[in-house]
């Protein structure tokens, strides 16, 4: 029988884009020095998964200043909520199919 992972989503193979997604969509946003110290990365590879979240259009980002100092706060799109959602759904077919 054939597995049908046709809702398997790549960008998602990425552990901190994983991570990022799982944090949006369990939250309305959520600014860049939380997610650093929730995901215990680097300034760089942060910035580069946000990026490539950002490019797909997943995620959106909003820059603001708090106190006089730059913030950058990160939501989920609604393009980004269904893609992930499929590829949840996409591995739990794959899980219950290995059983």
């Amino acid at each position: 029988m054939s597995l049908d992972l046709s809702l398997y989503d790549k960008i998602f193979e990425n552990r901190v884009r994983l991570q990022i997604m799982s944090v949006l969509m369990a939250n309305e946003e959520y600014d860049f020095s939380s997610l650093k110290d929730l995901l215990d990365v680097t300034d760089g590879n942060l910035a580069s998964n946000l990026k490539a979240l950002e490019k797909e259009q997943y995620i959106e980002v909003y820059k603001s200043f708090v106190d006089r100092k730059p913030n950058t706060r990160y939501k989920k799109t609604m393009k980004g909520k269904s893609a992930f959602e499929k590829h949840l759904s996409a591995l739990e077919k794959l899980i219950n199919h290995v059983k």
